[in-house]
C-alpha cells in the first residue's frame, strides 16, 4: 500500500498571493482547520512545498 500524507491547513490564506490560494483549493482545504488526506506522489509533494507555511503535513500508512 502506498504511503498517504494528512494535510491540515493551519493558517488563514486572506493575506497570501493569489497562486497560493489557488493551490490550498486544488488540495481540498478552505478553511483554517481543514483536513484531507492525499497520496504521496511528487505532484502533492509540489503543492505541499509551495504553500508549506499554511499547512501541516504528516505521512500515514
Amino acid at each position: 500500500m502506498a504511503a498517504r500524507l494528512k494535510i491540515t491547513q493551519i493558517k488563514s490564506k486572506v493575506s497570501e498571493k493569489q497562486y497560493q490560494r489557488d493551490t490550498l483549493r486544488s488540495l481540498g482545504l478552505k478553511r483554517i482547520g481543514d483536513v484531507v488526506v492525499r497520496d504521496d506522489n511528487s505532484q502533492n509533494r509540489g503543492y505541499v512545498k509551495t504553500v508549506a507555511h499554511l499547512v501541516k503535513v504528516e505521512e500515514i500508512d
